[in-house]
């Protein structure tokens, strides 16, 4: 079976997207892990898959490198936005996931916003495996009497996040090893994507992401979305800041009137191609 695609990226975090709204498309997790694969797939973050939805403008379903389905992922949002926003005259979509819906809309620069709803700061909607105050939970990394990283803001997005505040911003070894470590961590009983976060300015993060079933990637939507979050809630920046990842810059605000967190970044279309599945 072939199947078209649309190979897309958001600030460097990039997808293979396939239009699943009239034939469906459910690959396995050996396919999906396939097709992500950079030295003999077409190579790419998530996997993506557009489906018909009963209560929004489209589904989106995601899947991860290895192959395991995910809640959402914030930068797919807002290229799958953009190709339905492309495709009818609406201002407006609502794109349903397993970890709630998102509204995306066009700015007058061309780049997209995603409205991510309000964030999830209770340790059961994290969740956490214990009750702990998720402004800074229970967790370190390296020796008890002298840890390399502890006490990270926790908060759910759709997905699970933690962040780690530093003075400076990590290398890819850090990145990879203590991310791997705390991934799998049996703090977090669904796993975890891991942050990295160096305030700047109140109104600046330089931010990197171990994400779960992912690894590495050059920018995390609902990670920039739960830094500034966390960033918040610490004191350590105001309810808005740009967030710097290694593909880009992305704007994040956090609505004191509604309590969403809105995030607004760019979209690039990379090529076309064909799947053999």
């Amino acid at each position: 079976m072939t199947r078209p695609f649309v190979k897309m990226n958001g600030a460097g975090n990039d997808f293979v997207v396939v239009n699943a709204l009239e034939t469906p498309f459910a690959p396995t997790a050996d396919q999906a892990r396939a097709i992500a694969d950079r030295e003999t797939g077409e190579g790419c973050d998530q996997l993506i898959a557009i489906e018909p939805s009963e209560t929004g403008d489209a589904f989106m379903r995601v899947w991860n490198t290895d192959g395991g389905q995910v809640e959402t992922c914030g930068n797919a949002l807002r290229c799958v936005g953009w190709m339905l926003l492309q495709s009818t005259s609406k201002d407006q979509v609502v794109i349903d996931t397993l970890g709630g819906p998102a509204a995306a809309r066009r700015e007058p620069d061309g780049r997209i916003t995603v409205d991510m709803g309000a964030p999830r700061l209770d340790w059961k909607q994290i969740p956490l495996d214990e009750a702990m105050d998720t402004r800074g939970i229970e967790l370190q990394v390296g020796p008890i009497d002298d840890p390399v990283l502890h006490t990270p803001g926790a908060v759910s997005m759709g997905n699970p996040h933690v962040v780690f505040f530093l003075d400076h911003a990590p290398n890819d070894g850090f990145v990879r090893g203590a991310g791997s470590l705390v991934e799998h961590h049996p703090r977090f009983p669904e796993g975890v994507n891991v942050g990295f976060a160096h305030v700047t300015a109140p109104d600046h993060i330089r931010l990197r992401v171990w994400e779960r079933g992912a690894g590495l990637t050059k920018a995390c939507g609902t990670g920039a979305c739960a830094a500034l979050v966390a960033s918040a809630r610490r004191g350590l920046t105001g309810r808005a800041a740009t967030v710097e990842v290694d593909g880009g810059e992305l704007f994040v605000s956090w609505d004191e009137a509604t309590d969403h967190v809105l995030m607004t970044g760019p979209v690039v279309v990379e090529r076309t191609g064909t799947l053999s599945v």
